[in-house]
């Protein structure tokens, strides 16, 4: 299948997009060479600002604009490390919401949100992160007039450290034949500054109803994304060290979802970490890999191919290696 690289001058990953006035905007994370050595907590991946661009036309042709540096860890009053994936949101004031997790000063990921009049920013951060918001990766959708906002992520995203939305003492990772972790989703306050609920579980079924166990390949790690298709919700994830994108199929935003397939196969770098959008006419799959840095896994590049439906409405499995 063709894909194409968007920011071949540039490091860019773990990509959110939306359409806007006829035009896609992404808005990626920014890897950079920071020196710091590779491990399981994700220390090398030391990102510390966001850009974002612009597509009007074909994502496989036309021109990507850049424009440029729309939030920076230093202008954010809570930072501390690490700000990695984010999405972004159009509220009912007309206003634009992104939604970042960042380690605060004692090292723990929270979940901020800062605020613009277009798209493109420039993004002005709240002074504080969001009251009761934990771990990595979130996504935000809108249905019915309602925002719904999805997280976590395991190991270095801190999702095992938590239970019923309270911290633990000690981190607990299910092992084997025990349910595995799931992701949280909940509802943001009219106001989009804050969480309108707790957070609950967003379960992940196998076909015969039982939850998904922590020794499947094909179990949560992180990277939430859900969209919405022929009536159905879509929740897609990252199996992170199964290295694929799969996705499950539900009748609410809310869940339960039951799961369906393998979206991307493994790529060539460890994280997959993609998104989901229509747009004129088509699907496509946004996504990254390590190719044109020699496979470092801390330097990624956003890739864009399209996606596409059989007549059941599975998602046609793309080969992460073409």
């Amino acid at each position: 299948m063709k894909k194409r690289y968007l920011v071949p001058n540039d490091y860019m990953a773990d990509p959110s997009a939306h359409v806007w006035d006829g035009k896609l905007y992404i808005y990626p994370s920014h890897d950079w060479e920071s020196g710091i050595p590779e491990n399981d907590n994700g220390d090398h991946f030391n990102m510390k600002d966001y850009h974002v661009f612009s597509i009007e036309g074909d994502p496989m042709t036309a021109p990507v604009v850049d424009h440029g540096v729309i939030l920076d860890t230093k202008d954010i009053p809570w930072h501390g490390r690490q700000l990695w994936d984010c999405d972004c949101a159009k509220g009912k004031d007309g206003k634009f919401y992104l939604y970042f997790p960042l380690k605060d000063q004692n090292d723990i990921f929270r979940m901020g949100v800062a605020i613009a009049d277009r798209p493109e920013g420039p993004f002005i951060p709240e002074p504080d992160p969001i009251r009761g918001s934990y771990s990595i990766d979130q996504c935000v959708f809108e249905d019915g007039g309602k925002f719904y906002v999805y997280f976590g992520g395991l190991w270095g995203g801190q999702l095992q450290r938590y239970r019923d939305n309270k911290a633990l003492e000690s981190a607990i990772l299910p092992e084997g034949d025990e349910p595995a972790l799931c992701p949280k989703v909940t509802i943001l306050s009219d106001d989009m500054k804050q969480f309108a609920q707790a957070p609950v579980d967003v379960k992940i079924l196998n076909a015969d109803g039982t939850p998904m166990k922590a020794s499947d390949p094909h179990r949560f790690f992180e990277a939430s994304w859900m969209h919405k298709y022929n009536g159905k919700y879509y929740y897609s994830y990252s199996t992170g060290d199964s290295h694929m994108l799969c996705y499950a199929v539900g009748d609410s935003p809310m869940g339960p979802f039951t799961y369906r397939g393998v979206i991307l196969t493994p790529v060539v770098g460890w994280t997959t970490h993609h998104c989901i959008v229509e747009y004129e006419g088509k699907w496509w799959l946004f996504h990254h890999d390590c190719v044109p840095s020699g496979g470092k896994t801390w330097l990624r590049s956003l890739k864009v191919c399209e996606l596409k439906y059989d007549e059941n409405g599975d998602i046609v499995t793309i080969d992460g290696m073409d």
